[in-house]
Parts: structure tokens; C-alpha cells; sequence
């Protein structure tokens, strides 16, 4: 490094340059370059890792809580007590079933006489669809 110059100036306390040329080690600015794997890393003291912050069967989540569907809805998707999520996958199964999409707009549900009932209108859009079911599952 002992031909190198700095025209600009700039810069040169990082490289470490003097005014003669000459490069120096700068202990500031030195940087610790060590690679660490981010398997079989401790956690640190104070944070908890994700799977010690939840206990395991100790609550329920609302989603999977069963809840039993009543008048319209039980005539659907049976009488036993279901979590909401399957609920809903039995409506569409009994939708696509029965082909009560609309063809141009899949989103809307054509009501057939027993949707009539649970739906209390001719069409429905599949974000509607929720509200109606919620209000039969207790």
C-alpha cells in the first residue's frame, strides 16, 4: 500500500491512510467477521422460544372449538357438534355437490330451497355466507 494515494481525502481514516501514504490498523473499525450456525442456538436468558410459550391441550383455540349447528343449518351439515372450520367446508362441499354457483361469478351461491331457509334470500356471496352460518352455530 505504500504507492496508494487518496486524491479525494475521503475517506481515508477509514483505510486507515496518512498523508504519506502508508496504511495503519485502526483498531475503531475493526470488525469481528465470525460465522455462527443458526441451528442449536440457546435461547437467550429472558425469551422464551416459540413452542415453551404455548402450553400443549391446556386451552382450545375458538376455531376448534366444536359448536353445534341448529334449524336450518343442522339440516346441511348434520346434527353433531363441529368446529366452525369444518362447518364451512361442509357448505361448500354441499354447494359445489348441488352446483349452486353462479357460472359467470363463482363468488355468488344460488340458493336452492334448503340455502333459502339459512341464507333467507335467493343469493349470497361467499363473504355473507359466514354471517348466515354463525348465526345457526351455538
Amino acid at each position: 500500500m505504500a504507492g496508494f494515494s487518496n486524491p479525494c481525502g475521503q475517506h481515508s481514516r477509514f483505510l486507515g491512510l496518512h498523508s504519506g501514504g502508508e496504511a495503519r490498523f485502526i483498531p475503531a473499525i475493526r470488525v469481528k467477521l465470525m460465522w455462527k450456525p443458526l441451528w442449536g442456538r440457546q435461547p437467550m436468558k429472558g425469551i422464551r422460544m416459540a413452542k415453551e410459550a404455548k402450553p400443549a391441550g391446556k386451552k382450545m383455540d375458538a376455531l376448534m372449538k366444536p359448536l353445534m349447528p341448529q334449524g336450518p343449518l343442522a339440516a346441511i351439515v348434520g346434527t353433531d357438534p363441529l368446529p366452525r372450520g369444518q362447518v364451512v367446508a361442509k357448505m361448500w362441499d354441499y354447494i359445489r355437490k348441488h352446483d349452486l354457483q353462479k357460472p359467470t361469478d363463482k363468488r355468488v351461491i344460488v340458493a336452492d330451497d334448503k340455502l333459502k331457509l339459512l341464507f333467507g334470500k335467493d343469493e349470497c356471496s361467499m363473504f355473507e355466507m359466514n354471517k348466515f352460518i354463525s348465526a345457526y352455530l351455538k
